[in-house]
């Protein structure tokens, strides 16, 4: 089986990680363990300074948990070296890493997407291509990953329910507006700009690098605590009989494929309209 995840170092320090799980880059039980691999190498190499996260997809960043996969498979999974559930483990994680980590949002960035561009350190995305959203309200579902507490940082609590609740999409200009992102560039110019940060980081000593960001965590970043419960949450709520018909009909008009409804899922979550009961 091919990995997900591909490796490069092209400057000492710089780790750059590329996304690839076709047809549209779905999260999946793979992805999280690969992210586990990865992240127990940020934690431990004593070289690398700074890691990019890209996508071999310009249309797709990360776009959203595969809704398909064995739930029961899924919540059974072993925890991860923080006792947690795996996928709030390695955010958990990546947040914490003694490296600055920066995602490059070329494509959509939905759900679990959003929660992984949530956990790393910067966000930059292409003003042409870039959107996110946390879209599970629209499917019926409430946000495993807690985006939650990490969006109420970043946004205030009106912004943060605006994005939740709504369950829209956010093109990068918005985004940037919100303070959802660090920065919306020209997709001519974003792999330029992240790369220039990225090895003048790189350029710079470990142990400043690692303790400036160690005490902005503790100054930023919600508790581990508050985790768990947002997943035990999210495993519940898909369980309820109208999240379930959602995501029939959702599926049934494309979701997961690459179609109209994947790159319009805002606006396609928005349109649901359940079926009369006989």
């Amino acid at each position: 089986m091919s990995r997900q995840i591909t490796i490069d170092t092209p400057q000492k320090g710089l780790l750059v990680a590329r996304f690839c799980n076709p047809p549209i880059n779905l999260i999946d039980v793979e992805t999280i363990n690969e992210l586990q691999e990865l992240v127990t190498v940020l934690e431990t190499n004593t070289e690398i300074r700074v890691v990019v996260f890209r996508s071999d997809d310009p249309d797709f960043f990360m776009a959203h948990w595969d809704v398909l996969a064995d739930k029961q498979k899924v919540a059974a999974m072993p925890p991860g070296p923080t006792g947690m559930h795996p996928w709030i483990d390695v955010l958990a994680r990546l947040s914490r890493a003694p490296v600055a980590s920066i995602a490059e949002i070329r494509g959509r960035a939905r759900g679990a997407g959003s929660e992984f561009v949530l956990a790393c350190d910067m966000r930059f995305a292409s003003i042409e291509r870039g959107v996110l959203g946390q879209f599970e309200v629209g499917l019926g579902a409430i946000p495993g990953g807690n985006p939650m507490a990490r969006l109420a940082g970043l946004v205030g609590r009106g912004r943060a329910l605006e994005v939740i609740l709504g369950a829209d999409d956010f093109d990068a200009v918005q985004a940037e507006r919100y303070g959802y992102i660090n920065r919306a560039v020209p997709d001519t110019e974003i792999e330029v700009f992240v790369d220039a940060l990225a090895r003048r980081i790189a350029s710079f000593e470990k142990h400043a690098i690692a303790g400036a960001k160690a005490l902005m965590d503790e100054v930023s970043l919600p508790a581990d605590a508050v985790f768990p419960p947002a997943l035990s949450a999210f495993f519940e709520s898909v369980a309820h009989p109208g999240t379930r018909a959602r995501a029939v009909s959702l599926l049934e008009q494309g979701l997961q494929r690459r179609t109209e409804t994947e790159m319009e899922l805002g606006r396609a979550v928005g349109m649901f309209q359940p079926r009369p009961t006989a």
